[in-house]
């Protein structure tokens, strides 16, 4: 990278730690409410801007992207599925949470169902799913762009980006997230759109890209595309996303990470009117349009450009690429990112990537030391107070940031080292039973406890054991 590349990253990074210090002076912070819910005050635009950038993380810009240079476009489904079920939560659910008050979802259950045996589970459950699905793969792939970009050391690089992300979500709670989400969207729109258009071009745009795609085959392999690579609706017995699952698959954990994840729900819950909540689910609907555009097609044109790297087969040659014997489709958007770039431009999309990467984890933190707090510490210690419960959310934080680094050098030997096949592995086996929870307990009045807590147990095990 050149100087100016440099100067603009670091600026970025100075702006974005400087508006979380500035969101979390902003307003008492002594309280749960205001620590956890941004004290339900913020108004449609960041609420939508946050709500987005949280689900477009650093996986998107590398595994969406990976998993596009391998498959196709098929894979972008999975976004444009969600945009409906982003709707589906602002006009079905969110009456429902806002109603029940309730901090988590977690909580939502007790309230619902009674008794706690589902509650408990359920939070052992999320915060198992939040490092094994969230911290750790955002972490691994930030760390991986930025090892291509500076190539240094990929621990070296995880631990840089924890320290800054850390500071300000520990110090500033949710207001401090939800204001620094909106700059790092409105930049991972700009850098993204950015280099989309620039891609389109250098490769001729998509009717050259359907030619060069279909003949990106590396030296080192034999291997022929499928000849789907630009169909999203795929032959229902042989493809590697059958249309069946497409529609009816994908819509499970569509409803599963848009209605009833904490991540997502957390933001919508602090907004200050139910209009205010579904406004920001329309602006981040609408915004899911794009990552088919801006990460898998150009995952795609990466790999056009750069068959030998992207596509490689042969494990001492990707060894050798990208420092994994599995495979280097992951590196197909940083490539595209320090190849075709300007100097400067590049600085930008680089500044683009941090973006979702800090606000990922930033979002899941937050999220996860308040189901934590809530639904465990609060649980054990009836009587904690509130200085209590806000220090347990910050040393929360700590601890599961130090599980997810040891977690890491698993995903480099996970599913052929595409991280959004890893991610969705495990969302496939342990989101549905969590999903039919909340369906059954918002549509059928008359689904009780014991029906309910049995019919989970028996859900997760068969999961677990798909697993």
């Amino acid at each position: 990278m050149s100087t100016v590349d440099i100067v603009i990253i670091a600026v970025y990074m100075v702006a974005t730690v400087g508006l979380g210090i500035w969101a979390s002076r902003r307003g008492a912070q002594g309280t749960v409410s205001e620590y956890f819910l941004a004290g339900k005050n913020m108004f449609w635009l960041p609420v939508g801007a946050s709500v987005f950038v949280s689900n477009i993380g650093s996986v998107h810009f590398v595994g969406l992207a990976g998993s596009g240079a391998i498959t196709g476009i098929s894979v972008g489904a999975f976004e444009w599925v969600s945009a409906f079920h982003i709707l589906g939560l602002g006009w079905i659910l969110l009456p429902i949470y806002l109603k029940s008050q309730v901090y988590t979802m977690p909580q939502y259950l007790h309230v619902r169902y009674g008794g706690s045996r589902l509650r408990v589970m359920l939070t052992v459950l999320s915060l198992a799913m939040y490092v094994l699905t969230k911290i750790a793969v955002d972490l691994f792939a930030g760390a991986l762009f930025i090892q291509q970009a500076l190539s240094i050391n990929l621990y070296v690089a995880i631990v840089s980006l924890l320290v800054i992300t850390a500071v300000y979500t520990m110090l500033g709670g949710l207001k401090a997230v939800i204001y620094t989400d909106t700059l790092q969207t409105l930049i991972l729109l700009i850098g993204g759109i950015m280099l989309m258009i620039i891609s389109f071009a250098k490769v001729g745009g998509y009717e050259n890209l359907k030619t060069l795609y279909m003949q990106a085959i590396p030296q080192t392999t034999l291997d022929i595309l499928a000849s789907d690579a630009f169909h999203l609706f795929r032959d229902p017995i042989n493809s590697d996303l059958p249309w069946p699952g497409m529609i009816f698959g994908i819509s499970i954990l569509a409803f599963y990470y848009f209605g009833t994840d904490q991540v997502i729900v957390q933001r919508l819950l602090a907004a200050k009117s139910l209009n205010h909540g579904k406004a920001g689910c329309i602006m981040a609907a609408s915004f899911k349009i794009l990552p088919v555009y801006m990460f898998v097609m150009a995952g795609m044109i990466s790999r056009a450009l750069f068959p030998n790297e992207v596509a490689c087969a042969e494990p001492s040659e990707c060894l050798r690429v990208c420092g994994n014997e599995q495979g280097c489709s992951n590196i197909a958007y940083p490539k595209l990112v320090l190849e075709i770039l300007p100097s400067g431009l590049r600085g930008i999309m680089i500044a683009a990537m941090l973006s979702a990467l800090m606000s990922s984890l930033t979002s899941i933190f937050n999220s996860t030391s308040t189901v934590f707090t809530i639904d465990v510490w609060k649980r054990i210690r009836k009587a904690a107070t509130e200085r209590e419960m806000l220090i347990v959310g910050r040393i929360t934080i700590c601890v599961l940031v130090v599980i997810s680094i040891a977690w890491v050098p698993v995903l480099l030997s996970s599913a052929g080292a595409q991280v959004f096949v890893y991610v969705n592995s495990v969302l496939s086996s342990l989101a549905p039973p969590i999903a039919m929870l909340y369906l059954f307990g918002v549509l059928c009045p008359r689904v009780n406890e014991q029906g309910a807590f049995w019919g989970f147990v028996v859900g997760v095990a068969v999961g677990v054991t798909r697993l």
